[in-house]
Formats: structure tokens, C-alpha cells, sequence
């Protein structure tokens, strides 16, 4: 897989976004433009932390596999053997979903 050959550095975070959905509940396809931004995400790689003043390891606050909520806007997108991933800061992740 691609990201077992990428790593992040420092605080970041490597994200895939989930599929948006095609189809409204009432069973109506929807049109590429109608579709909102989807804003959830799988962590497929983290790195290592930041440090901070005192040069401590920051540890990170999410896991790779956990489902994450990413801002409407940011991020920095990745190519990664023909898959589309985003790089994000740790603390730019809005939350994480806990089953």
C-alpha cells in the first residue's frame, strides 16, 4: 500500500476521506456537483510528534485506523499511486469518531 511508503513528519497526520455519498436517502441519485464535501476520514499514517519548548515528544492524539473529522477547508493533498490522500497538523483535526 502506499502508505506504508510514506511517513509523515512531526505533528502530521496522513487522511483518506471517505467515498461521498451517490445516492439521498429517498433512493435519488445525486449528481457529482450536489454532493456535499465529505469531512470524515481515516488516519492511514501518523508521525512522530512534535517536540515542544523543553524538547519533549508531543505524542499524538490520534491512531492510524481511527475515523476522523477534518475541517471544511485546508490540507494538503497527496498523490500516492494513483490514490488522493491529505496530510493534516494533529491539531487541525477537529475530533475522532469512538465506536
Amino acid at each position: 500500500m502506499a502508505f506504508r511508503k510514506f511517513l509523515p513528519m512531526f505533528d502530521r497526520v496522513l487522511v483518506e476521506r471517505l467515498a461521498a455519498e451517490t445516492m439521498s436517502k429517498g433512493g435519488i441519485m445525486l449528481p457529482e456537483k450536489a454532493q456535499g464535501k465529505v469531512l470524515q476520514a481515516t488516519v492511514v499514517a501518523v508521525g512522530p510528534g512534535s517536540t515542544n519548548k523543553k524538547g519533549n515528544l508531543t505524542p499524538m492524539s490520534v491512531k492510524v485506523g481511527e475515523k476522523v473529522l477534518l475541517p471544511e477547508y485546508g490540507g494538503t493533498k497527496v498523490n500516492l499511486e494513483d490514490k488522493e490522500y491529505f496530510l493534516f497538523r494533529d491539531a487541525d483535526i477537529l475530533g475522532k469518531y469512538v465506536e
